[in-house]
């Protein structure tokens, strides 16, 4: 399903990739986000797990990998919003699951759990290259409009 943007009675197709690259969110290019795909039902990205984002010892630290899953969830929202409207993070929990060291890179896949008019739930799995669950984050956006 493509994606589109209404504005009144018209709705235009979206291209979600050519939209983030063209517009990148500048803490997701600091943090090195890589979004691979993007449907207003899931977006997946990966991220390099770089010395600068971790902890003692050398593993992803807990923000950098909750700033993943948000930022992620922050672009799966913004493909759902109507023209005008944009959206905050309300709610967030991370359960942390295994650790995620320097040098290993991470995938992000964001999914819809509830998309509605004021809030969007979104939960975010990450795993490591191996496929082992590193986080699970589920969280809330609100719809802010115009």
């Amino acid at each position: 399903m493509a994606a589109t943007k209404t504005t009144g009675d018209e709705s235009t197709p979206i291209d979600p990739l050519a939209t983030f690259a063209r517009n990148p969110m500048p803490f997701a290019t600091l943090l090195g986000i890589r979004i691979l795909s993007a449907t207003p039902e899931r977006v997946t990205a990966e991220m390099l797990v770089r010395d600068d984002m971790c902890t003692i010892p050398a593993i992803a630290h807990g923000g950098a990998i909750m700033a993943f899953a948000d930022t992620l969830g922050g672009c799966a929202t913004s493909l759902n919003l109507r023209d005008g409207s944009g959206t905050t993070t309300i709610e967030s929990k991370t359960n942390f699951l295994a650790p995620a060291p320097v040098g290993t890179t991470v995938t992000g896949e964001c999914m819809a759990i509830h998309r509605g008019k004021r809030t969007m739930v979104w939960q975010t799995r990450i795993t490591s290259a191996d496929g082992r669950l590193v986080a699970l984050v589920t969280q809330t956006q609100m719809v802010l409009t115009a």
